[in-house]
């Protein structure tokens, strides 16, 4: 497999390697599948605008798994934001300054729900997954409460844009997506926080020993993980008008499924941004092009896990 790889003169990381052999296999089999229209400028419209808000989760999900923790949240935190800015909105939709303070409230409750994860982890030494299916738990409760069940709905055109406007052909999601993405890797690769984030995932102990403040840094990362729920909440109520307490329950699952296609490893240390994008990629042209031949979308989900365990079984046997 390296040999043809090499003579193919790909990236010399071998998740992207693997990633980019993938995605041109679905590509090839999709274009003798459906011929011209899963290329047409439609479909590839559609498929830049679905992507983005499970970019976005996978992107707050991956930043803590390069700590060796996990956000279990990130769902529940989503909602919750997109909640508190509707309940606002809707009581001056046509109100700028109401949209300014719906947007700024949405901010702080993610800030304020990342910092009560990094805290219950850093400081109480709860473990991350107990930490965040706890907060999931009852920022859940939460959300049911503030919204009763119902469905809130009928936001201005300058928030809808978001979600389904376009710049040069280009909608307005993925422009989003892409900007945070370049952000997080910035942030990852260029600055002292991003180095302590990998060290930490790779020996946390040796973080700390070096006199490196971790437990400050943890807070650093679920609030950047929240922050990155908040935009996924404004994607979110822009694509469907509308905000509920159990939007997007599935996408967790999926979420983990990207970032750990994307070669983030789930103890820690290792992975970037760039394979994430790619994983992302090579999930919603499977299921785009699945959705075009009429598949079951049961049987899309099934894919995905197999495209995964064979994702993985090649990094091992290579191991």
């Amino acid at each position: 497999m390296d040999q043809i790889l090499n003579a193919l003169k790909l990236p010399t990381d071998r998740n992207i390697r693997y990633l980019l052999v993938i995605l041109a296999s679905i590509m090839v089999i999709m274009a003798v599948a459906s011929g011209d229209i899963f290329f047409s400028v439609a479909n590839l419209q559609s498929m830049s605008s679905q992507m983005p808000l499970l970019g976005m989760l996978a992107l707050a999900m991956a930043v803590c798994m390069l700590t060796g923790g996990i956000n279990l949240s990130i769902i529940a935190t989503t909602n919750a934001c997109s909640l508190v800015m509707a309940s606002i909105i809707t009581m001056a939709p046509d109100n700028g300054m109401v949209l300014l303070l719906a947007l700024v409230a949405g901010l702080v409750t993610a800030i304020v729900i990342g910092l009560l994860n990094g805290a219950l982890i850093a400081y109480v030494g709860v473990s991350p997954i107990l930490a965040t299916l706890g907060m999931m738990t009852l920022i859940n409760g939460l959300n049911v409460l503030i919204s009763g069940g119902s469905v809130m709905s009928g936001f201005p055109e300058s928030l809808l844009v978001i979600g389904n406007g376009a710049v040069l052909g280009i909608p307005m999601p993925l422009i989003l997506f892409v900007f945070f993405a370049i952000g997080l890797w910035g942030l990852l690769e260029h600055t002292s926080l991003g180095r302590t984030i990998y060290l930490m995932g790779s020996n946390e102990k040796a973080a700390r020993f070096s006199g490196i403040n971790t437990q400050k840094a943890v807070l650093y990362v679920y609030a950047i993980s929240s922050i990155l729920c908040w935009v996924a909440a404004l994607i979110m109520m822009a694509k469907f008008n509308s905000a509920k307490a159990g939007y997007g329950e599935s996408y967790l699952l999926i979420a983990i499924l990207a970032s750990v296609l994307g070669g983030i490893n789930p103890d820690g240390g290792f992975g970037r941004i760039i394979g994430i994008g790619l994983a992302l990629i090579v999930l919603q042209t499977l299921e785009s092009g699945l959705n075009l031949l009429g598949v079951s979308s049961y049987l899309t989900m099934a894919l995905w896990g197999g495209i995964l365990i064979l994702f993985i079984t090649l990094q091992k046997r290579k191991a």
